[in-house]
């Protein structure tokens, strides 16, 4: 069912630089139900009230927001634009009660554009653990970091990409295609980070899964191409994509980046349906909504649709003009958008400032991201504010540790006739592929790690930091292998074909190293826009192991990559006796593989995601070129909830490896599943109206207060909330201003508000997470080594629209060879549910429900049946 198909009036249409709604044309050849979906309005926006375990929050939040002037509030809310303060967005100081400017700084992985900071492994990589104590760590971590260098908002978790296609180019900085696995890595990563005191803002929300038009712009090939719209279903909204989300703000995630790109031809920054209805409806967000950096296109309109805070502030980079800034102290004199609105704005903004204790840790920003001289301009691209800007702080700890044995973890064992764990005194041990050696340009060396040179430790863009160091595979190999008196040899040219064979041949073991890249689209690496081109490895990477494998019959081969890639042509070779995926492993990359290599660790990592024979197995390929002229690129989601695994099974396709597949130096075996049925009540949908919308403090109505101070200088594009004139036409700068619009119905209203049913607490309505049946099976440890086994929990649900299997409990377990340990999992009510387009709420269908538990998405040894009419609406 698609979205009710509603036409917004013409007259906010024309007060938006994007319309919510693009009119037919374009794509004829496409007759998709999706193609031009709408969106409809929803307003107006919720205002926030506290609930859940926010009360405390909230009411300093609304007390401090209460001493707010006007100018205030809006330089709260209004980044102050890009390279105008130390980090890459700040809002505006309230100097007169001593409150600093926010800071908003990257990224997913670490601190970017920062020195004397940890370079962690990709959140794509940690997923790959399958461990709550490692996604907690990482947080937690991550969040000791950003909160030492004086950072307020952490702008990760990235969830959105969730991965619909595996050439996504930013896939690596979220976790999984999976939304279970991606919920649970998502909401313990926001409590880490949050635990340390620093606001999480999850990004990107939503539908943003590549990177190729993903904004309106000029193109070298087709001129300018407005944004694409990602155009999806409910059903499909709410099973997978919105899932994870849920996760996250059930979780406390203080902050939500919306997205560049439309969503059902909707910007999805301005879609009131996304931000009011769903996000701060449905979810119960009780943060802020943040804009991805140049993603905000209108003023009043992203207002009404539920943006709080504006990044970086400018209307484009360094334009010194703003759509909220003056504007929004404009349009609040002028009574367009009403006090409560912007009130809301602020004190959302202050609760996630309370709820995570900043006011206890607030530490002054001690960095800055423009240059890394010790003294220069505060106001960078202004040039001026001279003084001390770097403390050079070193904020790392002994975090190195615990970033190794994460990417050891992480690393996943796909392969292994016994070559595996090596002992460090085989005769003769080679090493290959410029993968294995860092750069000739440093692990540094190429801007946001945008470039494919040496050892692959982490993707491109603004997900990245600056790595402390980098350890090198060849580097921890040699080390290991000098220390028992070997031979070790490498060759870390993939073309250098004469050296190559000739050191093969003299082989007793090969470790061939190769890689595949991927990033932000502003970057393009070796004609990649961002998004991949294609799963095959780089540099030659294929031939390279066939050159190898030729000549040693002993060839192990380790992939660093940001996702799949297809291994075809060498998987299955006779001569290839071990394939290890590590991912994106950070800053320790070299001495978590060696780790698993020789047996300090026992690989246990599972796959996050499916490893297929060709691209076109994972259904619909990616937007490469326009499809609408000059319009938005119709990205119609009609594979609905069939990615990744879920396409493999609905095709019947054998994957070369699943989804979840793993293998480890000693073997487990599966048995006696048990179900317990947990009595819990009928399932209740959320009744009653919100409180009014309350107005916090009051505002002078004298323009002339809100005049730029005649004392004061404006470092230049700087954006502040004065006005440079007292008529308020020519202070907007908007030569339409005057022009009578008619705002959408309710837009203004803040007289309390019908709750939504599927509501009623952060996440959403509260019983979706009570325990239905509690699972228990029996793993023993058959081999003779001691190892972890990734136990996982999948769910029939039965009905013709169902994937085959959805992953619903896993669990890390670390057996004692010949011991057993028993898994356990919940299954809840939202597990067993699916969405119901007609009520708008989750319902348990009348499908018979099945369990199984497993290795893997196809390893599923033991099954059960699960009886839920009992909880049947």
């Amino acid at each position: 069912m698609l979205w009710l198909a509603t036409t917004f009036l013409a007259a906010l249409a024309h007060a938006q630089q994007y319309p919510n709604n693009t009119s037919p044309g374009g794509n004829d050849t496409d007759n998709s139900p999706l193609n031009f979906a709408t969106s409809p309005p929803f307003y107006p926006s919720p205002w926030v009230e506290g609930t859940g375990d926010w009360a405390q929050a909230y009411a300093q939040a609304k007390a401090f927001v209460s001493q707010l002037t006007l100018l205030e509030k809006v330089n709260l809310t209004t980044g102050t634009g890009w390279q105008s303060n130390k980090c890459v967005g700040n809002v505006g100081s309230i100097p007169r009660l001593g409150f600093p400017a926010l800071c908003m700084q990257d990224s997913p992985l670490g601190i970017r554009f920062a020195d004397y900071v940890s370079a962690f492994p990709a959140g794509g990589t940690i997923a790959a653990s399958w461990d709550r104590g490692e996604f907690y760590r990482r947080g937690y971590q991550m969040g000791q970091e950003h909160r030492a260098k004086g950072v307020d908002v952490q702008l990760g978790p990235a969830i959105g990409p969730l991965g619909r296609n595996p050439k996504g180019g930013r896939n690596w900085e979220g976790y999984s295609p999976d939304p279970y696995l991606t919920g649970v890595a998502v909401a313990d990563t926001v409590r880490g980070i949050q635990d340390a005191g620093v606001i999480a803002c999850t990004k990107h929300f939503i539908m943003n899964e590549q990177e190729h038009f993903r904004q309106p712009g000029q193109f070298e090939d087709f001129g300018f191409v407005d944004a694409l719209s990602a155009n999806l279903d409910d059903k499909t909204l709410h099973e997978l994509y919105l899932w994870p989300f849920a996760d996250a703000v059930r979780a406390g995630t203080g902050a939500i980046m919306c997205a560049y790109q439309k969503v059902n031809n909707s910007q999805a920054c301005q879609n009131s349906y996304l931000q009011n209805y769903i996000l701060k409806g449905e979810l119960g967000f009780q943060g802020f909504i943040m804009s991805d950096w140049d993603a905000q296109h209108s003023g009043v309109a992203s207002s009404f649709a539920g943006l709080d805070m504006t990044m970086p502030g400018g209307t484009d980079f360094n334009s010194g003009f703003s759509f909220w800034g003056p504007n929004l102290t404009v349009s609040i004199l002028n009574g367009t958008v009403p006090q409560w609105r912007l009130d809301d704005a602020a004190t959302r903004i202050m609760t996630a400032y309370y709820y995570v204790g900043r006011d206890k840790v607030n530490v002054p920003t001690n960095f800055d991201s423009w240059t890394r001289d010790t003294y220069g301009n505060v106001h960078y691209y202004a040039g001026t504010g001279y003084g001390l800007i770097n403390e050079h702080v070193d904020v790392r700890g002994d975090h190195f540790r615990s970033i190794r044995r994460m990417a050891a973890k992480s690393t996943v064992l796909l392969k292994n006739s016994g070559a595996l764990p090596l002992s460090g005194t085989e005769k003769w041990t080679s090493v290959f592929g410029d993968d294995a050696a860092v750069g000739k340009y440093g692990p540094n060396g190429c801007p946001d790690r945008g470039c494919n040179n040496g050892t692959l430790a982490m993707g491109w863009g603004s997900g990245t930091a600056d790595f402390p160091y980098l350890i090198a595979p060849l580097e921890a190999i040699k080390n290991e292998v000098a220390s028992n008196g070997g031979v070790v040899q490498s060759v870390t040219d993939n073309y250098a074909y004469n050296q190559i064979q000739s050191m093969a041949s003299q082989s007793s073991v090969a470790i061939v190293f190769v890689n595949a890249d991927s990033g932000e689209g502003y970057i393009t690496v070796d004609g990649n826009m961002g998004d991949r081109n294609n799963l095959t490895l780089w540099g030659s990477g294929d031939a390279l192991i066939q050159n190898v494998s030729a000549l040693c019959n002993n060839t192990i081969v380790v992939i660093h990559s940001v996702g799949p890639v297809l291994v075809n042509s060498f998987y299955d070779s006779e001569n290839i006796t071990a394939i290890l995926w590590a991912g994106l492993p950070g800053q320790e990359s070299g001495n978590a593989i060696a780790d698993i290599l020789y047996g300090r660790r026992n690989p246990g990592g599972k796959l996050p995601f499916t490893i297929g024979s060709s691209v076109s197995e994972y259904g619909p390929d990616l937007i490469y070129e326009p499809t609408n002229g000059h319009g938005s690129p119709q990205d119609n989601f009609e594979e609905g909830v069939f990615i990744d695994y879920r396409a493999f099974d609905k095709k019947n396709i054998e994957p070369i490896y699943e989804f979840g597949f793993g293998l480890s130096y000693t073997t487990f075996s599966y048995s006696d599943i048990k179900v317990v049925k947990v009595p819990a009540g009928a399932y209740t949908p959320t009744t009653g109206q919100t409180m009014a919308a309350p107005t916090l403090g009051n505002y002078s109505r004298n323009i002339e207060d809100y005049l730029f101070p005649a004392n004061a200088t404006r470092p230049a594009t700087f954006i502040f909330p004065y006005l440079n004139s007292t008529d308020l036409g020519e202070a907007s700068q908007d030569p339409d201003y005057g022009v009578e619009y008619t705002w959408p119905a309710g837009a203004t209203d803040g007289s309390p508000q019908a709750r939504i049913a599927a509501g009623g607490a952060p996440g959403g309505n509260p019983q979706l997470w009570d325990v239905l049946f509690s699972v228990e099976t029996t793993i023993t440890n058959t081999g003779s080594r001691a190892g972890d086994e990734v136990v996982q929990c999948y769910l029939s649900l039965g009905g013709p629209e169902d994937p085959k299997v959805v992953l619903r409990g896993f669990d890390r377990l670390s057996i004692q060879p010949g011991q057993s340990a028993t898994f356990h999992a919940d299954i809840t009510r939202r597990d067993v549910s699916n969405w119901d387009t007609v009520s708008q709420n989750w319902v348990i269908s009348e499908y018979p429900k099945t369990v199984h538990v497993g290795a893997s998405s196809r390893n599923l040894p033991l099954e059960a049946s699960l009886d839920t009419s009992d909880y049947q609406s």
